[in-house]
């Protein structure tokens, strides 16, 4: 894993805090809906946001605990994503940067602001009022909050245990992404490239 110096990490550090600005309002923006769905629609999407921290946290702590050797003979092999997890593992304080402390801590609090409004909305549908309000608050909150801190020790143990299969999947991932992503490109050039004179197009 190679380090970076404190004065080389700047640049990084900066474009991190920018990144995490969009993320934390597209996440933020799916807690605001949820006072106005009901509560069950609103726990799935909690579910999910819980789901999605979770597997980038173990995406990240995968990364810092994978070690090269592996991948190296995956790629003599030509396995699919074995370069790419090169580079992951390689890179891998800023993989952990993005994956644990970008999108796994925002979601984490958001999963937090969540909570609440699922529970808001559910003691709203049972009608409840009272000590039996707050009690229906509290015990919806801890729930989803204790599911939230259970699924991050899922997943860090796996990363510390597994590493190599998880920083191979995600890999697998992000280059099918970047492949998808290269043909849509090339499309949209051979679109914008003018015919040459005396071709025929029907």
């Amino acid at each position: 894993m190679k380090k970076m110096s404190v004065r080389s990490a700047w640049p990084f550090i900066i474009t991190v805090a920018a990144l995490s600005f969009p993320i934390s309002g597209v996440f933020d923006t799916a807690t605001i809906f949820l006072d106005r769905v009901p509560w069950y629609f609103g726990a799935v999407v909690v579910l999910f946001i819980v789901l999605i921290g979770a597997v980038f946290d173990m995406v990240g702590v995968a990364s810092a605990a994978a070690q090269e050797t592996p991948f190296h003979a995956m790629a003599s092999k030509r396995i699919f994503g074995a370069k790419r997890a090169i580079f992951i593992v390689r890179n891998a304080e800023k993989v952990s940067s993005i994956a644990s402390d970008v999108v796994g801590d925002i979601a984490g609090v958001l999963s937090g602001a969540g909570a609440l409004a699922v529970a808001v909305q559910l003691q709203r549908s049972l009608g409840t009022h009272g000590w039996m309000e707050e009690l229906t608050i509290i015990l919806v909150t801890a729930f989803i909050t204790s599911f939230t801190v259970g699924f991050k020790a899922i997943g860090k143990t796996l990363a510390i245990q597994s590493p190599t299969p998880i920083v191979l999947f995600a890999a697998r991932v992000l280059e099918s992404f970047l492949q998808t992503e290269r043909s849509l490109s090339y499309i949209r050039s051979r679109k914008t490239i003018p015919p040459k004179k005396g071709s025929i197009h029907k």
